[in-house]
Formats: structure tokens, C-alpha cells, sequence
């Protein structure tokens, strides 16, 4: 019998979702905003603020983010611009 953690380990890729794990994945200029944002928070907003940078530096941190972008600005990415899809929508009212 083998005994498993009611608790599992965090995912090593995954940031904390914590004002000092998100401050430290942030450059120095994003980071001034963030503790500008979180001090300006208040009860009821302090949770989204953190919530939302969290969000940010999750996906900046996921290496299959950065293939993406690479792929937009090379114009290789599946799929189609976002011009295209307005463009359509315009013609199609």
C-alpha cells in the first residue's frame, strides 16, 4: 500500500499565485504597475488585480506562448488575422 499526499506538489512550471512570485516574474517597469495597482486595490478588488497580473505571467512563462508570438510575427501561424475576421464581419452585416 502506497500512501499519496492529500496535498500535490505544485506543477514546477506553474508560478504561485502569491504578490511576491508575481512581482518577481515581472520586469522592473511592469512591476512598479503591478505594486501600483495592488496598492491602489482595494478588499474588494485586491483578489482580481493579483488574479489578472497571475494570469499574465502564467502565459508569458509557457514556452508554447512564445512559439506562438514567434509565429505571428513571422507570419507563419495557423488561422486567421485578426483583420480578416473584422473585415468579414463587416461585409457580412
Amino acid at each position: 500500500m502506497t500512501a499519496e499526499s492529500v496535498h500535490p506538489a505544485p506543477d514546477p512550471g506553474r508560478i504561485p499565485r502569491t504578490q511576491d512570485a508575481v512581482a518577481g516574474a515581472l520586469s522592473p517597469a511592469q512591476r512598479m504597475e503591478f505594486y501600483r495597482q495592488m496598492g491602489e486595490a482595494t478588499d474588494d478588488t485586491i483578489g482580481t488585480v493579483l488574479r489578472r497580473w497571475w494570469t499574465l505571467v502564467q502565459v508569458a512563462a509557457d514556452p508554447a506562448t512564445a512559439r506562438t508570438a514567434a509565429a505571428v510575427k513571422a507570419g507563419t501561424a495557423a488561422g486567421r488575422s485578426a483583420a480578416a475576421v473584422l473585415r468579414e464581419r463587416q461585409e457580412n452585416r
